[in-house]
């Protein structure tokens, strides 16, 4: 996990208004023509390294970052192609269960029974 690098802007504020603080008391109590303090000097520092830390960060966003490796799969070897299936024989009629007649066969041969039946009554008339 990444470590947290906070905005070097809120320090740079604080250091300024302790520095002023620090200024004007000087001021106010000796004169603002005599030297620089222990204090003024030590927060004139701090500010030097925060300012050239913040100007350090600044200039490393623009380098170019360095990117991940990307992770390349290996190529699989190419699949044999498989023998072609030889041709299918064309299908020959269904066979029924138990040689059973269609309804077409047994219309034609009710038709066939009825001109039977009806031939047999004629000749049975004339006999």
């Amino acid at each position: 996990m990444p470590i947290r690098t906070a905005s070097l802007t809120h320090q740079i504020q604080k250091n300024g208004a302790r520095l002023h603080l620090a200024i004007v008391r000087r001021a106010l109590s000796q004169g603002a023509d005599q030297p620089a303090s222990a204090q003024e000097e030590a927060l004139l520092e701090e500010r030097r390294a925060l300012k050239e830390t913040r100007a350090d960060r600044r200039a490393r966003t623009k380098l170019p970052r360095q990117k991940a490796v990307r992770v390349l799969k290996e190529a699989k070897p190419p699949k044999v192609p498989k023998a072609p299936k030889p041709a299918k024989e064309p299908k020959t009629a269904k066979a029924t269960k138990d040689n059973k007649p269609s309804r077409a066969d047994k219309l034609a041969k009710k038709a066939e029974n009825l001109e039977t039946a009806q031939k047999a009554a004629k000749k049975s008339a004339k006999s």
